[in-house]
């Protein structure tokens, strides 16, 4: 159903069992797939993609990159099916020199005010509270939960299942599992309560548990790394931490040290 005050390109493609509410405004390069309802007052002029089952709320906006360098370039949005997007939401595409593509996942939350920038790469069941703003190509993975009123940098990572407190200022990369808090972000241990509800099971925990000691032990982390060995590098948990900080990366890890 599309209200007849919406204004939607006929170049729109939308599917026939989709909602559009009354003062939408669609733009020509827009594709929305079944039963995604779109409220009113919603402006989608950006080339976007949007797939099964979203809601988005009143006075969303999917618009131009905030990046001085962009200049009407063709980049893209893409997002995954049953996500709820809240009101006053704003999301960017991507730019040609961030790979062009801001992705977001599945079943995710994005609360009142919260920002994703360009070419940001947000996974599945990612919550974002209130008047969080991303950073342009941040890469935020699968399951993290982010407070109300932080900030990430850009480039900045944060790894699966990771929790950052509210007001959190995140400078530094968060290990998948870490948690993190304070004005200038540091590592505050790792989030067992979600890892337990997730049903790892508890000997993985514990491993990960004694190599975040081990890794986290001096400033030294790569030389912390390398002594690891036994049961750790069979730690499918641990693995995912490694993995993460050995990767190729813009920002520091953060640490208990930040």
């Amino acid at each position: 159903m599309i209200h007849k005050t919406a204004i939607i390109d006929p170049k729109a493609n939308i599917a026939s069992n989709a909602e559009i509410g009354p003062y939408c405004v669609i733009g020509p390069n827009v594709e929305i797939d079944e039963n995604t309802i779109i409220h009113s007052h919603v402006n989608i002029s950006a080339n976007t993609k949007i797939g099964k089952r979203n809601k988005i709320y009143p006075f969303v906006s999917f618009n131009d990159p905030q990046d001085l360098k962009y200049n009407g370039e063709s980049t893209n949005l893409v997002i995954g099916d049953n996500n709820k997007i809240r009101e006053y939401v704003t999301i960017n595409p991507g730019t040609v020199g961030g790979g062009g593509k801001t992705v977001i996942g599945d079943n995710c939350l994005f609360m009142i005010s919260s920002h994703i920038a360009h070419d940001c790469q947000v996974g599945s069941n990612v919550i974002i509270a209130n008047n969080v703003p991303l950073g342009g190509h941040a890469i935020i993975e699968d399951n993290v939960v982010i407070g109300g009123n932080s900030a990430v940098q850009q480039f900045t990572r944060i790894g699966k299942m990771a929790m950052i407190g509210g007001m959190t200022g995140v400078l530094h990369d968060v290990i998948p599992y870490g948690l993190s808090t304070g004005n200038r972000n540091s590592l505050q241990g790792l989030n067992l309560i979600g890892l337990r509800r997730a049903k790892f099971e508890n000997k993985d925990i514990l491993g990960l548990s004694e190599a975040y000691k081990k890794i986290f032990a001096s400033k030294n982390i790569n030389e912390n790394i390398s002594k690891l060995n036994g049961s750790f590098q069979e730690n499918p948990l641990v693995k995912n931490v490694i993995d993460f900080i050995t990767k190729d990366k813009k920002r520091s890890i953060c640490t208990p040290f930040s």
